[in-house]
Parts: C-alpha cells; structure tokens; sequence
C-alpha cells in the first residue's frame, strides 16, 4: 500500500518547543508520582499497611511543632532572664540603700560620740577649775556655801518682797536639801527661826565679819558651836519669805540686820570666784 504525505508544509519542532514539551512531560510525570505515592496506601499490592511510607507532609507538620516548642522555651527563658534581672537589680537597690543608710547612721553615731567627748572634757575642764579654786581658796580659808553656785538674785536688787525695798544679800541657785557649807572658820552665833529669813544661821568668823545662812530646810548646827571652813552646817530649803528653794546668803559688819556688805565683793576678796 502505499502512502502519501498530506499537501502542505511540515515543519520539524524547533528547541523551544521540544525542551517545553519535556518540561511539561516531566511536570506530568512528578505529578502522576506525588499521586500516586498519596495514593500508594490504599492500593499497595501484598496488604502494606496505611502509615508504613511516609510523606513530605507529616515531615513538615512534626518540624512546625517542634518549632513552636522551641519559641515558647525561648521565650520562657527570656522571661525568666529578665526576672532575674529585675531581681538583681532590685537587690542591688536596696543593698546600695542600705549601705548609704548604714553609712549616714554612722556618720551620726560619730558626729554624736565627738559631741559627747566634747561635752565630757569641758566638763572635766571645768571641774579641774573648780577644784583647783577650792584648793587656792581653802589655802586662804574660805570656800563657797554651796558647790556649783550661781548667783540667781543679785545684791541690792529692788522688788517688793524685801521690807528694806532691795536685796540685802545675794541667792545661791539650789535645789532642796543641798548642802549648805561655812564660808570659813568661826562660830555659830545664831540657829533657828529667823523670820523672814526662815530657819537661818549666823557666823562670827575670826576677822570679825559675819555671815548669814536663810531659808534653810533644816539647820544642823547650834549656837555656840565651832565650824571650820567647808564644814556642813544645814540643808538648803525655801522656809520664810521664799519663793522656791535656794540659799540666801549675806555677808555683814555685824551679827545684827542692816549690816549688810555686798557678798559677791566680800567672797571675791578672800580668793574665790562668784
């Protein structure tokens, strides 16, 4: 038999379209494959069970969890860093606040311990001072009526308590029942009831002047009796005419009322300071 050719032109495929037909075949052909391994399963000759080949997407579905596992423990420990973090911040905090607290009480402790040795010492001065001016003034014979005198009421000072108008003598700040001392050697001329004076002593010393103890709580002395200088003759108090308790003391040319000198001037002139 025999053949013709149909009339017309025949052209032989060019390149493009050869190497797009195969592209096409291949693309086929991987197609048919990925089928067919989907399908394998369900018709896999000798009884294979479903499970036994495993697919590109169960690979891709167990590799997304255990990403996400790894994201949470990521941020799990994340969170746990900055916890930390906190903390120790925190604790620096407060451990810088204690350290600046314990340093400012500190500081304090020192400011008050220098205050204190300060006070101490002036003290100490000041009882060195005291004691040295008994000692010069015992040498002369005379000592101050009270210890740690000061002077509260001033001599000659005016005010309607006083009958003459003025203060005939001066007052000794002093608590009750300080003991009240004689300036200096001599004899009790009088103890007891001085009226406005309270209960009061007066003593004659050995260069003729007198002294005068008021307002006395109580007298432990009596009349006739000899003392010494610095020797406890009464305790301090507030009989009579008395606002409060202290030591009225005078200085006097005479045992009797009137013959009042200025205390501070008689005190000073036998070594002692007022």
């Amino acid at each position: 038999m025999a053949f013709t050719r149909a009339t017309g032109k025949h052209r032989r495929p060019n390149k493009a379209r050869r190497a797009g037909a195969g592209a096409a075949g291949i693309a086929g052909l991987a197609a048919v494959g990925v089928v067919g391994t989907l399908a394998s399963p369900a018709s896999a000759a000798g009884g294979e069970s479903q499970g036994v080949h495993d697919t590109g997407l169960n690979n891709i579905v167990g590799v997304g969890g255990h990403l996400s596992e790894t994201v949470d423990e990521q941020a799990h420990v994340q969170a746990t860093e900055a916890e930390k973090a906190r903390a120790e911040a925190a604790a620096k905090e407060a451990a810088a606040k204690a350290k600046a607290e314990a340093k400012k009480k500190e500081a304090e402790a020192k400011r008050k311990a220098a205050a204190e040795k300060a006070k101490k010492a002036h003290a100490e001065k000041v009882k060195a001072a005291r004691a040295a001016e008994a000692k010069r003034a015992s040498l002369n014979g005379y000592v101050l009526p009270v210890d740690n005198a000061s002077v509260s009421t001033g001599y000659k000072q005016g005010g309607g308590m006083w009958s003459s108008g003025s203060h005939t003598g001066i007052d000794f700040s002093a608590g009750m029942n300080t003991p009240v001392k004689s300036v200096a050697a001599g004899e009790i001329v009088e103890a007891g009831n001085g009226g406005a004076y309270g209960n009061n002593i007066v003593i004659k010393h050995k260069d003729g002047t007198y002294t005068q103890y008021g307002h006395l709580n109580s007298i432990g002395v009596s009349v006739g009796q000899s003392v010494k200088a610095g020797q406890q003759i009464g305790l301090s108090g507030s009989t009579g005419n008395s606002s409060g308790p202290h030591l009225h003391f005078e200085a006097r040319t005479g045992a009797e009322y009137g013959t009042d000198m200025d205390p501070i001037a008689y005190l000073r002139g036998h070594g002692l300071s007022v």
